[in-house]
């Protein structure tokens, strides 16, 4: 089997160990080529006799990662993706009727097509490694489980645990796994294969109920408690996505198949589904989601760069906090936290603190992990600690003097290749560095709130910036578990210089008489996690009003910010940290706060419907993001989407704004601009989407031939959309970063 992902050996007791090993690859896909790879080695196998049959990895860290997606690509009709899933289904279907029994020794991951393939085998062992992970993350790329993963996985873990683990694309851990029931056993990683071959000497494994609780039981065991969980898994999924992604409902409907239909009728459900999604318009903007992140990586990377060992972060505000949790905690380094007082500093070591403990809680980690964890996290209210310092971070508020000052502190009290990285949302980093003496080591490092959760960082290098700078910074927020995108130095950058027209169209709608509730609901059912206004509350009024002068003032009028808004300002109305904004909070809801229009002068009086009211928000948004690209802002239509999208939560499900323009058309995306510019000018189509219009153009051209890319990921778009500020607001101070996007 010489160009075969497996190879086989048969020992003297009968149990042949079968490796499976991907040739050139680091991790292990399931390929066109894997069944019928698959069907040979099965006889092969039976020809020799066996007793038994253990798959193991040939890799150090992985069992099989997924499936190759290039295997979806290559379908190109509903008709070619059905038939992919039930090839798979089949394959999976014969290792079932060999006549001797089937092992998995799980090491590293074993994820999608990966798991669907353990779970055809008889039994399951994995290593209790930390880097052992278990999931059917499909829903992340807008599909199902389509080899048998919607059907096999109930019956051994439950109704309730596999669909929460198929609607989340959650990755469980060994002892989970070991203790749900998905996996046999959970044994040290130096004795995975002699046990994994203890059970191929055990014979065919008989069927066996789930470990559940009581009332799961009473539940799943008969049709009237199966109803109540299909119907309540329905109603979070729609709550949850609004309906804007069908993969969670045909999730649900092969489940459910899975034990109100025969087995023929079940399986054939899940291809079905599984068919459905891959032509779907939305699997394909996720997909594209990840296809663009996995071409990022290879850019700006230089193996060559020195590393960053150890960092610092001026400022324990909120942003600050949260900078050097992600450093410690992902990143894994030494961070040393500098504020003006003990209290800042106290507070985002406690920040740390409040989330290691959850998870220590819930068993994630050990106290010892917790512990050692807390102890890379230091504080000072000078500057000891820090001459050996590879990068400091500062998250202070906007304002440029304090900015310039701790540039001059860092070059003084640091070495010499110490990078200064600035956290600031809309101050251009030249005037930053305008008085550096090592200005190659200023750059701009943008991270959104809450940073442990939002994925997109923004690097912005000046002009004087150097290259091992820039590779250094985009290095260090991989290893921070970001997507970094590099942009260009301009006044609120890429995605803030977006988002600025569309809260401030928001503003204006609601000063024109448009109610506040409605507004916001208009622009969720459009697909983004929280409305605008709901989004100004969470950010803080007060800061948009410090970064509007600022874009105004580079930028234009069409960046000015309604003065009525100061009104807010002054009677204390900053959103949620302050009680109040245009909203009314308590610990348990919010709710608008009425009071608003009288202070604005406004009497409420709806005149658009939603649609209208989020296409003309959404329009500034699509027309601005085309600016920064002929501005140079953002190197690529590509980069522009996964900035929208995780960077203020713009619907995955849509592939970003220019994957939206693009599938509109830029002829209808610039007549509904000039359509409303009728009234206000600044809706004016911008002088590229009108040529593009004219010539029938588009942001995307002919797709090239993509990179493999598996099913295991690290992001979930889906997960982008949720509330984008869920954590208590940071109390402030002098020296503490505010600027929440």
């Amino acid at each position: 089997m010489t160009d075969s992902v497996f190879s086989l050996s048969v020992a003297d007791d009968g149990v042949a160990v079968v490796t499976i090993d991907v040739p050139g690859e680091k991790m292990n896909t399931l390929r066109s080529s894997f069944a019928e790879d698959l069907k040979t080695l099965l006889k092969d196998a039976q020809a020799q006799a066996v007793k038994g049959m253990v798959f193991i990895s040939g890799k150090s860290d992985n069992f099989i990662a997924g499936a190759d997606i290039k295997m979806l690509d290559s379908a190109n009709s509903r008709e070619d993706a059905l038939a992919l899933s039930e090839m798979c289904q089949q394959a999976f279907f014969d290792m079932k009727k060999l006549p001797f029994p089937t092992v998995s020794a799980i090491h590293g991951a074993a994820l999608g097509g990966g798991l669907e393939f353990a779970l055809a085998c008889d039994y399951r062992v994995c290593s209790d490694s930390d880097i052992t992970k278990l999931g059917l993350p499909e829903v992340q790329l807008g599909l199902l489980p389509g080899g048998g993963g919607t059907q096999r996985l109930p019956k051994l873990v439950g109704l309730q645990k596999a669909l929460e683990w198929m609607l989340t694309g959650k990755q469980v851990r060994a002892k989970q796994a070991k203790k749900t029931g998905l996996v046999n056993d959970c044994v040290p990683h130096s004795v995975l294969l002699d046990v994994a071959k203890e059970f191929a000497l055990k014979g065919k494994a008989k069927a066996t109920k789930p470990k559940l609780d009581r009332l799961s039981q009473l539940l799943e065991s008969n049709p009237f408690g199966r109803n109540i969980i299909f119907k309540k898994a329905q109603e979070n999924v729609l709550k949850k996505t609004g309906g804007h992604y069908p993969a969670p409902l045909a999730i649900i409907k092969a489940v459910r198949a899975s034990v109100e239909l025969d087995q023929l009728k079940a399986y054939k459900t899940e291809a079905e589904g599984f068919a459905t999604l891959v032509m779907s318009d939305e699997s394909k903007a996720l997909r594209g989601i990840f296809f663009a992140t996995t071409e990022m990586k290879k850019e700006w990377r230089n193996d060559d760069a020195p590393a960053i060992a150890k960092a610092a972060v001026l400022g324990g505000g909120l942003m600050g906090a949260g900078i050097a949790h992600v450093s410690a905690v992902k990143a894994g380094v030494p961070v040393r936290i500098k504020d003006v007082a003990e209290k800042g500093i106290s507070n985002a070591m406690n920040y740390s603190y409040k989330i290691l403990d959850k998870k220590q809680k819930r068993r994630i980690l050990s106290k010892a992990d917790l512990q050692q964890t807390m102890n890379r996290i230091t504080g000072t209210t000078d500057y000891s600690g820090f001459k050996h310092i590879d990068i400091v971070i500062e998250a202070v508020f906007e304002d440029l003097a304090l900015k310039q000052g701790m540039v001059a502190d860092v070059e003084r009290e640091c070495q010499g290749n110490t990078i200064f990285a600035s956290n600031t949302s809309s101050l251009p980093i030249a005037q930053i560095a305008a008085d550096a003496a090592r200005p190659e080591n200023v750059i701009g490092l943008h991270y959104f709130s809450p940073v442990e959760k939002m994925p997109l960082v923004e690097i912005i290098p000046h002009e004087g910036t150097s290259e091992e700078t820039i590779a250094r910074v985009v290095n260090f927020a991989r290893k921070q578990g970001k997507t970094p995108i590099v942009v260009k130095d301009m006044a609120g950058f890429y995605v803030n210089r977006i988002l600025a027209p569309y809260v401030n169209e928001a503003a204006n709608l609601l000063l024109a008489g448009e109610p506040i509730e409605k507004i916001d609901q208009a622009l969720v059912e459009f697909g983004f996690p929280v409305g605008p206004l709901a989004l100004l509350d969470e950010v803080g009024i007060d800061i948009g009003s410090k970064i509007a002068p600022i874009l105004e003032k580079e930028l234009g009028d069409r960046f000015k910010a309604p003065d009525a808004f100061n009104r807010l300002i002054d009677s204390k109305r900053l959103g949620r940290k302050t009680g109040r904004g245009f909203y009314l909070y308590d610990k348990k809801d919010k709710k608008v706060d009425e009071s608003v229009y009288e202070l604005l002068g406004v009497t409420p009086s709806p005149r658009l419907n939603k649609s209208e009211i989020a296409k003309r928000c959404v329009a500034q948004m699509l027309n601005e993001a085309v600016r920064c690209l002929d501005d140079g802002i953002i190197a690529s239509p590509r980069d522009g989407d996964i900035g929208a999208i995780f960077g203020i939560g713009f619907p995955p499900f849509l592939g970003g704004p220019f994957s939206y323009m693009d599938k509109l058309g830029a002829a209808q995306v610039s007549s509904e601009m000039a359509t409303f510019a009728n009234y206000n000018p600044i809706f004016t189509p911008c002088d590229t989407l009108k040529a593009m219009a004219e010539k029938g153009g588009r942001f995307y051209q002919a797709e090239s031939e993509e990179p493999a890319v598996v099913e295991a990921t690290s992001v979930d778009p889906v997960e982008v959309t949720k509330e984008v500020v869920e954590d208590e607001q940071a109390s402030e101070d002098a020296d503490t970063e505010t600027t929440k996007s």
